[in-house]
């Protein structure tokens, strides 16, 4: 594929250092025969539409890295981007939240997954069916009754905490909104990482900000969402979203997400049942939180 791509962009082949590589994509730097470096980033499905994301969102006025070349064959993404070079810091909280501010008022595109009130309410469900069928390929036997009972509490609630979803802000949400996905260089910021960016309540980039690894912290996301709308943020932000304050909504939410998400790689994408137990302890303790955060 990336000889294909030099081909079709007119570069001659280069050296390829490897700098990432996770389960489903890696990264490299390539340098070509005239000093020239760029990266070379390649996954699959269901991370195979990055390089329209990125063009999108360079189209929008959101500072991404420049798409040179790509190409997508058998469910396989390829692509040669702008290589912004070492980063000369790492981002902090007042970075995210210029980033965050300039990324939700960017106009969104029209083609892109849309998580509104309907499909937040659905995602308890999803999560469930996600856990029938791992149970009929004869894993997540163990140790899962307690995500089977929090599901059952939360799709019962879904329909009542997703009310607001829709309200502002809402459109880009990068879903991998996190520092290392902000690239610093000494004059400028780019947005890294957006293959599974999506339409829906942006409020869900700034409750992914801190991570995932640490207990929820409400007030420390309320100081971030307090930031970002004296940054110029949009107001409702603040608003109160399915009776519940916009702080405890956004990390509910974002912890019921991001299990649904764990279950479906669990048994769509990765598929690997030596991982489960380790799956198995992410999502109960993500949807422990979610029960009490959206006081299901």
């Amino acid at each position: 594929m990336l000889t294909d791509i030099c081909t079709s962009t007119h570069r001659r082949q280069p050296t390829r250092q490897e700098m990432r590589v996770w389960d489903m994509s890696g990264v490299e730097r390539l340098t070509f025969p005239d000093g020239d470096t760029a990266i070379y980033k390649y996954a699959v499905e269901p991370f195979a539409t990055e390089d329209q994301i990125l063009k999108a969102a360079r189209r929008s006025g959101i500072p991404v890295p420049e798409v040179h070349g790509s190409i997508s064959r058998d469910g396989t993404l390829g692509m040669v981007i702008e290589d912004l070079g070492e980063p000369v810091r790492e981002a902090g909280d007042t970075d995210g939240i210029v980033a965050a501010v300039a990324l939700h008022q960017a106009e969104p595109i029209d083609w892109l997954p849309v998580m509104d009130e309907d499909a937040l309410a659905a995602l308890p469900a999803l999560a469930l069916a996600h856990l029938r069928r791992l149970r009929e390929a004869g894993r997540w036997l163990e140790g899962t009754e307690e995500i089977a009972q929090s599901l059952t509490v939360l799709a019962a609630a879904g329909a009542k905490r997703a009310r607001g979803a829709e309200l502002a802000p809402f459109g880009w949400v990068h879903s991998e909104f996190h520092p290392t996905s902000l690239h610093l260089s000494q004059d400028a910021w780019f947005l890294l990482d957006f293959a599974r960016a999506f339409t829906g309540p942006s409020l869900l980039d700034l409750a992914s900000w801190h991570g995932t690894i640490d207990t929820p912290d409400p007030a420390r996301l309320r100081g971030l969402i307090e930031a970002y709308v004296a940054a110029g943020g949009h107001r409702d932000a603040l608003a109160e979203r399915g009776g519940l304050a916009p702080e405890a909504w956004a990390l509910g939410w974002h912890r019921l997400w991001a299990s649904e998400w764990f279950m479906e790689q669990a048994h769509r994408w990765i598929n690997n049942p030596a991982d489960d137990p380790a799956y198995i302890e992410v999502v109960k303790g993500h949807l422990e939180a979610a029960v009490r955060l959206l006081e299901a």
